[in-house]
């Protein structure tokens, strides 16, 4: 039976702390942008010093996109979060950022990624922009559609991953990116199970759509089918023995997510999952040394 949503959080003014800023951004959450560095890391191109500096300015750069991001989505639903358990004390739903900081500070910071990411040449910059504004869509619609918005998240992660890549000047597998969307609508979706476990269908209009039967059985589906997909992947792209038995590790990985959803109500933020459970966190620190041995060795 779903929670209660709690009471609207009233406003505590407009004065805009420091600390309170920085939360809005949602610091968190760029963990997500890891994945620019899939590109050099799978490539074995981990000497090089020069592609590592541009690794670390893209990074750099879908940080500062995705937090202005986070900005825009945060003062348009700034209204909806207050009738959420657990958005409501988000700095700006709670009145801790007025909404004028935080478009400033989101105009601020998309002009900080597209400089960084022009100076990386006109690739990145395109998908920067592709970034920019596939996220401004979502804000702005997209989330609100059923499926399509978790198909659109799946899509900003093949983005990143991609844009890493051109960022070092690298070839990506077609392989990984089908992955890497994969594993991104898995978490999309075991996110909208959280929150359907939360009742906050009246502060995200599209969980009227889906139902805890039906994500239950397409969290199942896709997790099956990324662990198939990466298996496919380590015996097809390497001639490595150390990638192919990451697989277990990416099959436990998911496992266990899928258990902290069931019995923890987990989900809701992913990045939380990742730095705060143990086994996840040795299982995702597994997986990227093995990887990093197998790519430089192979």
């Amino acid at each position: 039976m779903a929670e209660p949503l709690t009471a609207p959080v009233p406003l505590t003014g407009s004065r805009t702390g420091p600390g309170a800023l920085v939360a809005a951004l949602r610091p968190r959450q760029w963990t997500k942008n890891l994945l620019l560095f899939a590109g050099i890391l799978f490539a074995a191109e981990l000497g090089d010093a020069g592609r590592w500096v541009a690794a670390v300015t893209a990074f750099v750069a879908y940080c500062a996109a995705s937090s202005a991001a986070y900005l825009v989505n945060d003062v348009r639903d700034a209204a909806s979060d207050r009738l959420h358990p657990v958005k409501a004390s988000r700095p700006v739903a709670s009145g801790r950022v007025s909404p004028a900081v935080a478009l400033g500070a989101a105009a601020a910071l998309s002009l900080i990624a597209l400089a960084l990411t022009a100076a990386l040449g006109p690739a990145s910059l395109a998908c920067i922009l592709a970034f920019l504004a596939l996220q401004s869509a979502y804000s702005l619609g997209l989330k609100a559609v059923e499926h399509v918005d978790v198909l659109v998240i799946a899509a900003l992660f093949v983005l990143r991953a991609a844009a890493g890549a051109i960022a070092v000047d690298v070839r990506i597998s077609p392989w990984l990116l089908v992955c890497t969307f994969l594993l991104a609508l898995f978490l999309a979706l075991a996110k909208r199970r959280a929150e359907l476990r939360l009742g906050g269908a009246r502060a995200r209009p599209a969980l009227a759509g889906y139902s805890a039967a039906a994500l239950d059985r397409l969290l199942g589906v896709v997790a099956v089918t990324t662990v198939g997909v990466y298996a496919a992947y380590t015996v097809s792209a390497y001639d490595s023995l150390l990638l192919v038995a990451t697989v277990p590790l990416v099959a436990f990985g998911l496992g266990r997510y899928r258990r902290l959803l069931r019995t923890r109500g987990v989900g809701e933020e992913p990045e939380a999952v990742l730095v705060t459970d143990l086994p996840i966190l040795l299982t995702v620190a597994a997986w990227a040394a093995t990887c990093a041995v197998a790519v430089a060795l192979g």
